[in-house]
């Protein structure tokens, strides 16, 4: 785990990151606050390309609770039966769509506390959906956030929790809201996990893990 960067490096980091992708943007399809939701409780252990490719039809056909319910848990089952876990996800699903309908009326809340009641939805998601469709400066730590953080001193933590606090605390104020996409986005396609990408990476100057690479 490398050291806290400073606030001058990590400000530095974050305007290269801005420089690069302005708007950067959630790789997940969704056309609503609901199929967002849906889309980011199915992402778990699945990539989302696979997820992607599994929800195209299904949210053509059940974009909100109450057609997810019409489509039932086999027809839920049958869409994404090519993601892992389908099954549990499937009955997930289904059960989070019957609390929106009996309990919020059909539309998601927007309280982290709310959403992590829904069957399937963690921390992790919450803050994917208060941050993407709510625009909520929430930081959603994944495995890729937590390898970028703690490799290069952004923000180092020893569990997801710690991470995202550090987030919090050490980025700058604009860019908070954006902070978790370029993250994850630095983590899935340059600082990957076996071999990173150092020779391609904007921040290597800036970074001090010490077995980069050429």
């Amino acid at each position: 785990m490398a050291k806290q960067l400073d606030y001058h490096t990590i400000r530095q980091i974050f305007d290269r990151f801005h420089a690069a992708e302005p708007e950067p943007k959630g790789e997940l399809h969704h056309v609503n606050a609901f199929t967002l939701v849906v889309a980011v409780a199915l992402s778990a252990q699945a990539t989302d390309a696979g997820v992607n490719k599994a929800t195209a039809k299904l949210f053509q056909i059940a974009d909100t609770p109450v057609k997810m319910l019409a489509l039932g848990l086999e027809g839920v089952t049958e869409h994404i039966r090519t993601i892992g876990l389908y099954r549990n996800k499937a009955s997930n699903v289904i059960k989070l769509s019957r609390i929106l309908v009996d309990q919020y009326g059909g539309e998601v809340p927007n309280s982290r506390a709310a959403l992590q009641s829904l069957p399937g939805v963690g921390r992790k998601t919450a803050n994917v959906v208060l941050n993407m469709w709510w625009h909520y400066p929430a930081q959603a730590v994944d495995t890729h956030i937590f390898r970028v953080g703690n490799r290069t001193g952004i923000c180092p933590g020893r569990d997801v929790v710690a991470v995202e606090r550090a987030i919090e605390d050490n980025t700058p104020v604009d860019y908070q809201h954006h902070a978790h996409h370029w993250l994850i986005l630095h983590g899935r396609y340059i600082c990957v996990a076996r071999k990173p990408k150092c020779g391609a990476c904007l921040i290597r100057d800036l970074c001090p893990f010490e077995e980069k690479t050429l």
